[in-house]
């Protein structure tokens, strides 16, 4: 609730990125849970478009009250542009227990290991690493001097 009010309010920047213990510690599977609420509020921020084919008032005529929109290619089409959650389980509980009813710290914790396991890190270009070197050297003379 609170990156959701901070990022209504207009900030830009959201600190404590999978951080425990007032930032003592430092969490893997806190950062990943962590970055899919970011993901989740950006989709908020990004707003509800209405109009006449998000509105669906021909749609909501004819499906009536007591009629299902699930199976309705509208319902389909426009809801692959909700918010799709990739650690947040959504599943009915049945279908949670059957498949090994592992909680959100479980499933961060998967995603973590085969991040770690699978990631692989590109050299920074050229030009950019000779301006690190640069700076780095900048600041050694800045030092030296004092």
């Amino acid at each position: 609730m609170t990156t959701l009010l901070q990022a209504a309010a207009g900030s830009n920047v959201i600190y404590g990125m999978g951080m425990l213990e007032m930032g003592m510690t430092m969490s893997y599977e806190q950062l990943l849970i962590d970055a899919e609420i970011i993901r989740m509020t950006r989709k908020v921020l990004e707003g509800i478009d209405v109009n006449e084919v998000t509105l669906a008032a021909d749609l909501i005529k004819s499906v009536g009250p007591n009629g299902s929109y699930l199976g309705q290619k509208h319902t389909r089409d426009h809801m692959r542009g909700m918010s799709q959650a990739k650690l947040i389980d959504r599943r009915m509980y049945d279908a949670w227990e059957r498949e090994g009813g592992k909680d959100i710290r479980e499933r961060a914790h998967e995603k973590a290991l085969e991040i770690l396991e699978a990631h692989r890190v590109e050299p920074l270009p050229e030009p950019v690493r000779k301006e690190i070197a640069d700076i780095i050297a900048e600041a050694r003379d800045e030092i030296a001097e004092r």
